[in-house]
């Protein structure tokens, strides 16, 4: 499985997680676990997906996932779930 964790931060606003997973859903990406919070205005959210059947590279899709995230006020940040464990390994 070629799983990937994307993480969502920024001012709340409506529409952030259907926004977020259409994108996914329109390009075959398959969510496996996804949280998220909302302390006061600000909205955080950590998704593990499966790439397994992305039909762009992560490249790509990170490229617009940074597009997305500008347009709705957010940032997301896309990393491959080893590069994820090696940067949060204590």
């Amino acid at each position: 499985m070629n799983r990937t964790i994307i993480t969502v931060v920024g001012k709340d606003t409506v529409g952030i997680i259907a926004k977020v997973c259409t994108y996914l859903a329109d390009h075959s990406i398959n969510i496996l676990d996804i949280s998220q919070t909302i302390v006061q205005d600000f909205f955080t959210m950590m998704m593990v997906v499966d790439m397994n059947h992305a039909d762009k590279a992560n490249e790509a899709i990170q490229a617009d996932l940074d597009e997305l995230g500008a347009a709705i006020g957010v940032t997301i940040k896309c990393q491959k779930e080893e590069i994820f464990d090696m940067m949060h390994r204590i």
